[in-house]
């Protein structure tokens, strides 16, 4: 199987971002050398001065942090024209050269969805390599579903429209973008909110591309978070668009109910989150699973479609999981739902992926 290129950076670029000509420096744009300038056709973004972005972060103060981010810290910045923006500083140690992160920004830029993270601009200066986006007032999902105070910010209608607007970029991604991606990494924290609380996706450090008629591919380094992974990347490293969609389905089930899928002790059984719903599901109890904060503002059929979507999602096998426009169609529209089958994982147990990474995975019963 052909592999995808890997993505090593952070979050999304997109593709509606004005060119500066190299060798010029002016306020924002700074390039070290002339053999950049072979690049002045495709590196369509704005280029920032290492000190405009040491000015926005106050030196890159802890005060400015605003958390860890695939492959290096990322601060809030404040721009000399007023702009709140969120810059990410790659780490030193970081695998990835100077040539490669061109490469990659080159690439991601012709990516553009509303429901994905937008950059803003760049900085390549010194041992630096910094991306500048767009700042989210209300940081990530994860935040508002797992906190008990946050969570009663997001009734029903908004979780709702969080959940399909997560589904629409991963939509892009799969299919509408001018690249097949497979994000790799879709979970609660890596969902960014703006002020009126839509949400974009962000962290593309571990996401592959896909050309031609490639559909999946496998690796024998696994990465990822636990308890968002497919059975079949977790344990044999095959992932593909079905692997974000298994992610999906996790993340949808934990929208809905405001826990983590981890294992817990559920009347006497020991089950994880898609466990406990596919139990209730089975019961006829759905309704069951619902965040006490949000059930006096949901929608019962829409609740009950979203749970039996976000359980199609999450089935053992991948060819049983729907694709994402399938996925779309049925959470807004009602019609009759194919039976779920199992999920992928209920019983916790420990193994060793491989030589690298020791995880914690679910055993499928």
């Amino acid at each position: 199987m052909m592999l995808g290129k890997i993505f090593t950076l952070g979050w999304l670029l997109p593709s509606s971002i004005r060119k500066k000509r190299y060798p010029k420096l002016g306020k924002r744009g700074h390039i070290l050398d002339r053999d950049h300038t072979n690049h002045e056709k495709d590196f369509e973004l704005p280029l920032f001065e290492l000190s405009t972005i040491i000015k926005a972060t106050n030196n890159f103060s802890d005060g400015n942090e605003l958390g860890q981010g695939g492959f290096g810290l990322v601060y809030k910045g404040l721009l000399e024209e007023g702009q709140e923006v969120a810059i990410k500083r790659l780490s030193k140690t970081s695998a990835q050269g100077p040539d490669e992160f061109k490469t990659e920004v080159i690439c991601i830029a012709k990516l553009q969805h509303r429901n994905l993270v937008r950059l803003l601009g760049c900085c390549i200066e010194e041992a630096e390599k910094i991306l500048i986006y767009e700042y989210m007032a209300n940081k990530s999902l994860d935040l508002f579903i797992f906190d008990r105070e946050n969570s009663k910010v997001l009734d029903w209608p908004k979780r709702f429209s969080i959940i399909q607007g997560i589904g629409r970029g991963i939509l892009y991604l799969h299919q509408d973008s001018r690249l097949r991606i497979i994000h790799r990494d879709i979970k609660a924290s890596n969902i960014l909110l703006d002020a009126d609380m839509n949400p974009k996706i962000s962290d593309f450090g571990t996401a592959r591309s896909f050309g031609g008629n490639e559909t999946e591919a496998n690796t024998c380094r696994i990465v990822g978070t636990h308890g968002y992974m497919s059975p079949e990347y977790a344990g044999d490293g095959l992932f593909s668009v079905k692997s974000d969609v298994y992610s999906f389905g996790v993340l949808v089930l934990e929208t809905i109910s405001g826990k983590r899928n981890r294992p817990f002790l559920h009347q006497g059984c020991h089950l994880n989150l898609l466990g406990h719903a596919w139990k209730l599901y089975k019961e006829g109890r759905e309704l069951e699973l619902v965040n006490s904060h949000i059930v006096n503002s949901c929608h019962p059929l829409e609740v009950l479609r979203s749970i039996h979507v976000g359980l199609l999602c999450v089935q053992q096998c991948p060819d049983d999981r729907p694709d994402m426009s399938t996925v779309i169609f049925m959470l807004g529209n009602e019609v009759v739902l194919p039976e779920a089958k199992q999920p992928g994982f209920f019983l916790e147990s420990n193994i060793v992926v491989n030589a690298e990474m020791s995880i914690t995975l679910l055993e499928a019963r």
